[in-house]
């Protein structure tokens, strides 16, 4: 009879964080919601921070619940979004709450950056998207700014770093989390020299880079006492939580080594579009696209493209329930597909719909500006911001297809927006090709399943994606009416810069 092992995932996302308990008998794995939280920025003083002493409590809180459960676990794994960084002084002093990704203080940092060193430069060494908020200009904002920190900084620790190190007194860095601040060079996985010297970034506080699947050590002694909890260990999956959530697309790869024939897109307040290559491609093409490369597991890369994703739904619905209408998304979906298709249609990742506010005038703004009637309801907002979600994926698809000289027969859809059966019916068309949409909590199930790979319970990532396609339901969705789509298109295309 098979033995069964427990392993906590500690999945943080933009507007929540969840503990949640996965049981591993050698075939298939069961994942149990243990607590659940939300998470959002905190303004204080002009300045849009995380809650991180809210935060790192809840994340014991799921450890005492576990404990108090009876479970014994064989490993506890930490997974948060990118870019995002605490910084660590002497005698263990954290430095100050970390800054929200979201938060002003990178504006104009890139055009000053890229006075110093050259977007041509900088895109060839780190085969990095741009955003504004990467961890190389938020860094840069503390530099420009002469922040005290810097000058008593030991340790730059990203998010899930630095909770790690909040649990252990462990102070490493996740290699797939690393690669998201623009600041590595994933050809030699190693923090580049060239890029903190002409940025004048202080190069001694970025930490030892560690692989997926590293045992980080035990639980301090004293977070041990307070949950309850013994001979715990923290294991670091890959930690950025896109990565995790692509270890757990249930795909076969029928080719390996070789051009991908899928693509998976983590959807949930951001899309991340991309396929899976066996190293870095960094070309004129990558760049004009914006395309990314970032650290997958077993030394893969994940070639994608950063999309705004269902922000703009999420910051409409919170502007309309500031003004007493809180539509839940049940509520708003029958709208959206009640709404007259194709009526108007925005670039996703325009500029002006980054930061919070009111996004239905934001919305409104981009298609008059642009010579389209605006939405005038809640439906049709919505249905205008998933059918551009749905092209802007049909926009990327292409791109990468021409770049690796492939073709992409079928989308995998992990992640909230799984459960999201318009946008994903809308993805089928828009793009002509079957979404396969599952499974919905798939970094987490990452997440377990590199704590059991590290433990020797399951020996690859084949094995792995064998045993999530065995353990959770995927809905197809197949494409219909592709012709108005492709009349769409045409539209769309004309409103994405090049």
């Amino acid at each position: 009879m098979a033995t069964t092992t427990d392993y906590l995932a500690l999945d943080l996302g933009a507007e929540s964080g969840r503990g949640l308990l996965g049981k591993f008998d050698g075939e298939r794995l069961v994942l149990d919601e243990v607590h659940r939280f939300p998470n959002g920025p905190v303004r204080m003083l002009d300045t849009i921070y995380w809650d991180l002493p809210r935060l790192f409590e809840e994340m014991k809180g799921a450890l005492r619940k576990v404990a108090a459960a009876g479970a014994r676990l064989d490993g506890v794994g930490i997974d948060t979004w990118g870019v995002d960084f605490g910084l660590v002084g002497r005698n263990d002093t954290l430095l100050g709450n970390p800054v929200h990704y979201r938060d002003a203080r990178t504006d104009g940092m890139f055009d000053a950056a890229t006075r110093l060193v050259s977007r041509e430069r900088i895109y060839e060494i780190s085969g990095v998207q741009f955003l504004p908020f990467n961890t190389i200009y938020q860094l840069f904002a503390l530099k420009t700014a002469n922040s005290p920190l810097l000058e008593v900084a030991e340790t730059l620790l990203m998010m899930p770093d630095l909770f790690a190190w909040l649990l252990t007194g462990q102070r490493a860095g996740e290699r797939t989390d690393a690669t998201t601040t623009q600041l590595l060079d994933p050809r030699t996985g190693t923090w580049s020299d060239e890029l903190c010297q002409g940025l004048g970034l202080p190069r001694q506080i970025l930490p030892e880079l560690i692989e997926p699947g590293t045992d980080l050590g035990p639980l301090r002694k004293s977070v041990a006492d307070e949950v309850g909890v013994s001979g715990l260990s923290v294991i670091a999956p890959a930690t950025h939580d896109t990565a995790s959530a692509v270890a757990a697309v249930p795909a076969r790869v029928t080719n390996p080594g070789g051009p991908p024939d899928w693509c998976y897109l983590s959807s949930g307040t951001w899309s991340l579009l991309g396929v899976e290559v066996p190293q870095p491609v960094i070309s004129a093409e990558t760049l004009r696209c914006n395309l990314t490369n970032e650290g997958g597991v077993n030394g893969t890369t994940r070639l994608l493209k950063n999309i705004m994703g269902l922000w703009l739904v999420q910051e409409c619905r919170r502007t309309w329930a500031r003004g007493g209408r809180d539509w839940s998304y049940e509520e708003l979906i029958p709208k959206a597909e009640a709404a007259r298709p194709f009526a108007a249609l925005v670039d996703p990742d325009d500029a002006s719909f980054f930061a919070p506010g009111d996004m239905p005038a934001r919305l409104a703004a981009f298609c008059t500006r642009t010579g389209q009637p605006a939405p005038t309801d809640e439906g049709s907002f919505v249905r205008c911001a998933l059918e551009s979600l749905a092209l802007k994926y049909r926009w990327t698809i292409e791109r990468l297809e021409q770049i690796l000289g492939t073709t992409i027969r079928t989308v995998h859809v992990v992640g909230g927006g799984a459960r999201n059966a318009l946008l994903n019916q809308f993805t089928a068309d828009a793009c002509g090709r079957p979404v396969h949409a599952g499974p919905v909590e798939a970094t987490a199930v990452g997440n377990v399943l590199l704590q059991a790979m590290a433990r020797g319970r399951i020996g690859s990532l084949a094995d792995a994606r064998a045993i999530v396609a065995r353990s959770f339901p995927v809905t197809v969705y197949e494409p219909r009416d592709t012709a108005a789509w492709e009349e769409a298109a045409g539209r769309f295309s004309r409103l994405v810069p090049e």
